[in-house]
């Protein structure tokens, strides 16, 4: 009886122990909530992009996360108003499904980019919907990203659609810095299989899109391949 007695109340002690670790390991794990730890640094963002970049002049919008097929995001003026109709907001959007592959960096200027039309919309002339005019790529140049269709030196400065790159110590590229040196970051990103990323690798490696740097026509092609524009015969850029 006595061994007996021993023998359950060294498997309780042990049942208490395990218990006990397990406990322990929940606790050790940070409480997650997704909605302000992913909206949270974005607002943090636009409020230090608006007060220095801008000079506190931009009205506050609303930012959203979308998936829009080929665009990295977007700005929608005037697109919300409050349930009692009193406040009309603007709507930026960014697509976070190239989070992981652009980097908190990369993505802060998709930010600032679409600040830019936020700050036209109210204080310039914007061309027609989707059009990127010279006011807006002189706005661009000021705050340190310079607009190219190819996103490299040399691309065209307007257009309709445009993207940009970061000019080397310019003033976004100082901000961003030193946002990132503080602990900005991109919360969550999406999530991919090791089959999808076979399979988008492999894709990108098939086919690569050109466009006519006059007329904005694309074409898809094998890397490496040369092709000239029918309409305006000059040669498609990458």
């Amino acid at each position: 009886m006595a061994t007996t007695s021993k023998v359950n109340r060294r498997r309780a002690r042990a049942s208490l122990d395990r218990t006990k670790q397990k406990h322990r390991r929940v606790k050790s794990r940070p409480r997650i909530d997704p909605i302000p730890q992913s909206y949270g640094p974005l607002r943090h963002a636009c409020v230090r992009f608006n007060n220095q970049l801008f000079g506190g002049k931009l009205p506050p919008c609303l930012v959203t996360l979308q998936r829009k097929r080929c665009a990295l995001g977007y700005f929608a003026g005037r697109r919300f108003k409050s349930s009692d109709g009193t406040v009309v907001t603007d709507e930026i959007a960014l697509n976070p499904a190239c989070f992981a592959a652009r980097g908190a960096k990369r993505v802060l200027s998709t930010l600032a980019h679409e600040l830019v039309h936020q700050w036209q919309h109210h204080y310039g002339k914007p061309s027609r919907s989707g059009y990127h005019n010279s006011e807006w790529a002189a706005k661009m140049a000021e705050i340190g990203l310079i607009p190219s269709h190819t996103g490299r030196p040399g691309g065209k400065k307007t257009g309709q659609r445009m993207t940009h790159f970061i000019k080397p110590a310019g003033r976004f590229d100082r901000i961003a810095d030193a946002m990132i040196a503080k602990g900005f970051r991109l919360a969550y990103v999406e999530r991919t299989t090791k089959t999808q990323r076979k399979v988008a690798l492999k894709k990108r490696q098939s086919k690569t899109r050109y466009q006519c740097p006059h007329c904005q026509q694309n074409a898809w092609a094998k890397p490496a391949a040369n092709l000239v524009c029918g309409d305006c015969h000059e040669p498609l850029v990458p």
